[in-house]
């Protein structure tokens, strides 16, 4: 058998039909039924863990307008027999996805979401045309798929579609809501940026969540998911036995990603065993619960690519599936002190931060708690230690994919909050011969940005590349000059100038000087400034780093 893997299907039976492979997660369905008496469950994890597919094989599964026998044959699932008997294709299901809900300002994002509750509508047409149907229910049903539903329409359409159901089927309804939060998303996003709509859509929203929940005796479940859980009060208000299960929690925690043993079982079956320390440094390290797990999207588009290319290198898939805006306002922000912990984190390390996963989009700013835990929640950072429990966590980043949007998030920082007054002295200083100064500047400027990658020499190349592209010049990194290649080579035509500059790493501070010396010898040595010709000042720098310090020293004639 071919081995295929289906990038971006989200829907389980063209999954299944396909013959794409499928890392079975069935047993969800027999642990929520059997081992829990929850009337609302809500699973909160990041984008592209699995969610919408888990949520449509639920629905293949209890669908009364269904025949999933053959989707389901062989999987885990069908070990429980007397439960499929009882549960598969017997009951009526109504699934909504809000995960198209967003737009810029409230007319848009309500007029999305009448789009969606048509849509909707138009698949249960056939609802209007049976027995025992409300007759104002079917002309409610009639203004929701012409998109001409009033306020209250939409607020009570669930409940109205679920009464329909079970009218039709005599049985009550199991209702599945994708990716719930989306809307509230987007709005509270807008809210940042002036233009917000968040109290409106939570209002509509509510109003959805609480006819269709609270009190409806039309329910017999219903399974919610989302990247955050709001809290209870602001919008699952009276929802009786309602349980949520977050990246935090041990139930549920293995659905959700891929676990190590599922990784090396899907690697053989594509013949791609030698690539496991790959796919494991890139897209592993998420810690749910005391499970340990690989991001889905993120080695399903990997095996693709394997597939045709044995030899691929890892990607990143992931930084252009969510916004990243909440790492950059969390770094902006300096009023919570966070550097540290940043540089702490983008190094490798751990920190201890007191989270929760109960929080309401209006007041994500609010803390420097609720920020780490909505980066917890969203899959930018994870548990390091899966036995830890409480409040209080220790914190890491995942793995090599997410480090590199951490990275590309500070540079893009730096390059947005310098002082381009700072930079243009720094400048001065360089063209003046002034190395003291230049080596002040450095260290200050230093001091204002994040250090990541352990300080490693590359680190330092591509901050001072940064800093004098900052302020408008052309620099060459590590173009070849001479017999080598000198790190930064900076020309100023107007003025027939340029500056070369090497730098070192050093292990010590006291070893700055002699660095600063090595590399202005490395300069001469290779004969950097050869082929320059009819620059009428060129002028050599060594730059020792160390941590946060810099030394310069000049080569003088």
């Amino acid at each position: 058998m071919v081995f295929t893997v289906g990038v971006g299907k989200s829907d389980f039976e063209e999954l299944r039909e396909s013959g794409n492979y499928y890392v079975d997660k069935t047993e969800l369905i027999y642990e929520l039924v059997n081992d829990t008496d929850n009337k609302v469950t809500l699973f909160t994890r990041p984008r592209r863990f699995g969610k919408t597919l888990m949520m449509s094989m639920m629905e293949n599964f209890f669908s009364i307008r269904k025949d999933s026998e053959n989707i389901f044959k062989g999987l885990a699932i069908t070990e429980h027999g007397n439960f499929c008997k009882d549960w598969m294709n017997q009951y009526p299901v109504l699934f909504v996805s809000f995960k198209d809900v967003e737009a810029e300002d409230f007319d848009g994002a309500y007029e999305m979401l009448k789009v969606r509750l048509a849509d909707i509508s138009k698949d249960l047409s056939d609802l209007a045309n049976a027995e025992h149907v409300n007759k104002y229910d079917c002309e409610t049903l009639d203004r929701l798929q012409s998109e001409k539903s009033t306020t209250a329409d939409v607020k009570n359409s669930l409940k109205t579609i679920m009464r329909m159901m079970n009218a039709v089927y005599g049985r009550k309804v199991i209702l599945l809501i994708d990716e719930y939060d989306v809307p509230l998303a987007k709005a509270s996003e807008k809210d940042t940026s002036g233009n917000g709509y968040y109290s409106k859509m939570l209002d509509v929203i509510r109003g959805i969540m609480s006819t269709a929940l609270k009190d409806n005796e039309f329910l017999q479940f219903s399974v919610i998911t989302g990247c955050l859980r709001i809290a209870k009060e602001s919008i699952f208000t009276g929802t009786n036995n309602f349980a949520s299960y977050s990246v935090i929690d041990k139930n549920f925690s293995q659905y959700f990603g891929f676990t190590g043993e599922e990784i090396d079982r899907m690697l053989v079956a594509a013949d791609r065993t030698s690539r496991r320390s790959t796919i494991k440094e890139w897209y592993d390290g998420y810690v749910f619960g005391n499970s340990f797990v690989y991001c889905p999207w993120d080695v399903i588009n990997f095996l693709s690519e394997l597939r045709k290319y044995p030899d691929a290198k890892p990607k990143n898939y992931w930084k252009n599936t969510s916004h990243n805006g909440i790492l950059l306002t969390f770094v902006k922000r300096t009023d919570f002190k966070v550097k540290g912990k940043f540089e702490v984190l983008m190094n490798g390390g751990t920190i201890m931060q007191t989270i929760t996963d109960e929080l309401t989009y209006d007041t994500l700013h609010s803390s420097e708690d609720n920020l780490w835990s909505v980066l917890l929640m969203t899959g930018y950072i994870t548990k390091a230690d899966a036995g830890e429990e409480g409040e209080t966590v220790s914190l890491k980043i995942p793995n090599r994919e997410i480090a590199s949007i951490f990275e590309d998030t500070v540079v893009k920082l730096f390059k947005e909050t310098i002082d381009t007054n700072m930079q243009k002295s720094m400048m001065d200083a360089f063209w003046n011969k002034d190395a003291d100064e230049a080596g002040r500047i450095v260290s200050e400027l230093l001091w204002k940005t994040i250090s990541y990658n352990d300080y490693h020499e590359d680190y330092y190349h591509a901050f001072l590349a940064g800093a004098f592209v900052g302020i408008g010049y052309e620099v060459e990194s590590n173009k070849e000059k001479g017999l080598g290649r000198p790190d930064i080579l900076l020309k100023d035509d107007d003025n027939r100038r340029v500056i070369i500059i090497e730098a070192k790493k050093s292990e010590r501070q006291a070893d700055l000087d002699k660095d600063c010396d090595d590399a202005i010898n490395q300069i001469v040595t290779e004969k950097y400034a050869e082929g320059l010709y009819g620059y009428e000042q060129i002028l050599c720098y060594g730059v020792a780093f160390y941590q946060k310090q810099a030394r310069v020293k000049l080569l003088r004639p």
